[in-house]
């Protein structure tokens, strides 16, 4: 008599994540904005390692043997792109990124089926850290402000949507307004920054000014600078 086993089927659980993803959006001539890209890597060397990469294409008109080469120029400075918007589907070969479509700045929220209507709680605009911030952390607030009552370290980082507020000494990455709003700032009781940023405008460690160093320090946007300056 032959016997066979029932084998159970394993199920594929799908779960979903977000992640900030950097938008890189290059013009012509490519060779310049290339440049551009090595000048950011040279006073911030691997900074784009490991972060997820977008490669907006609608500013031009590449073909389809081009955006290979874009793709291997980036691959070669060790950024790799997670997809591509913005092109035709029919450029894209099948060895490249996808092609992504619905991008926004926002953050996506998972809609239920009412059942009972029951009042909607407001969603916070702000939020507040206790702890230090350690090395190696990311926090991550799109909808407004953060405020950190201790220390962010070597390492960390924090992207808020609005401003951001350091209570203590601030040695890790920190960018505000990254949802457009270029009225944020970035206060910090001591200022050791690795790379400041607000609605995309940025400077890093090297091209702030020594005598802002160990000060309390804020910074803002003066139309398309950023100004760094001792907090009274």
């Amino acid at each position: 008599m032959d016997v066979r086993a029932d084998t159970t089927r394993q199920l594929v659980r799908l779960r979903g994540r977000s992640y900030v993803a950097f938008v890189f959006s290059p013009v012509v001539p490519i060779v310049e904005w290339l440049a551009e890209i090595d000048a950011t890597l040279a006073r911030s060397p691997g900074y784009f390692v490991g972060k997820p990469i977008v490669l907006d294409l609608s500013a031009v008109d590449l073909s389809s043997a081009a955006i290979g080469h874009l793709l291997g120029s980036l691959g070669e400075r060790n950024i790799r792109v997670l997809g591509i918007e913005g092109v035709e589907e029919e450029r894209l070969a099948a060895n490249m990124p996808p092609l992504l479509t619905g991008g926004r700045a926002c953050v996506i929220t998972r809609n239920e089926p009412a059942q009972k209507p029951e009042p909607e709680k407001p969603k916070p605009t702000s939020l507040l850290l206790d702890t230090p911030v350690r090395s190696g952390q990311s926090i991550v607030f799109m909808e407004g402000d953060v405020t950190v009552l201790g220390s962010v370290g070597s390492g960390a980082e924090i992207v808020a949507g609005g401003s951001i507020h350091v209570y203590g000494t601030l040695r890790g990455r920190a960018m505000a307004g990254v949802n457009g709003n270029s009225n944020a700032r970035i206060y910090c009781q001591k200022i050791e920054a690795e790379l400041l940023a607000i609605d995309g405008y940025y400077q890093t460690a090297e091209e702030i000014d020594d005598s802002l160093r160990n000060r309390p320090a804020q910074a803002w946007l003066e139309g398309d600078t950023m100004k760094i300056t001792p907090l009274n």
